[in-house]
């Protein structure tokens, strides 16, 4: 660490500025990974935070953005429950920004997703007992669906 009252070394700045930069070139990322990536290249925390006010500064970095694209992006694969998740839990952003960002994308229908696992797993209403329904609604509740779509696509006629 070093001294607080001695001024940051300017070509430090520059390499963690440089660093920044170039992680964020390959992939978006959001400010929690950055840092991340940032400390683990062996940069001082003072660093760290210039570099992140840098790229943000310049809209190179941007949580709200990272959260709606990666629930566009990845929702016809994953519920939206699902991914708002790793988006708090993996990638370490807020609830509330996440919240905050979902309130402004459109609803999903996540009905389809469910009906294609279905599909998937060969279900059929009149040949699956009671005990592999059941496990498949637990399946696809973990996977953060909702009760009522899974119900509502496993009455469908398959």
């Amino acid at each position: 660490m070093t001294d607080p009252e001695q001024p940051m070394d300017q070509e430090k700045i520059r390499e963690a500025r440089k660093k920044a930069l170039k992680v964020l070139e390959r992939m978006d990322r959001s400010e929690t990974e950055l840092r991340g990536k940032l400390v683990n290249a062996g940069f001082e925390s003072e660093y760290v935070d210039d570099a992140v006010d840098y790229v943000k500064f310049y809209g190179y970095l941007n949580d709200a953005r990272y959260v709606r694209d990666y629930i566009t992006y990845r929702s016809d694969q994953k519920s939206r429950r699902r991914l708002m998740q790793e988006l708090q839990f993996k990638k370490g952003i807020s609830r509330e920004l996440i919240e905050e960002v979902c309130e402004k994308l459109e609803p999903v229908d996540e009905r389809p997703q469910i009906h294609r696992y279905l599909e998937k797993k060969h279900y059929c209403h009149a040949e699956f007992g009671e005990g592999q329904r059941r496990r498949l609604i637990t399946t696809l509740t973990g996977r953060g669906y909702s009760l009522s779509d899974i119900l509502a696509v496993m009455k469908e006629e398959f």
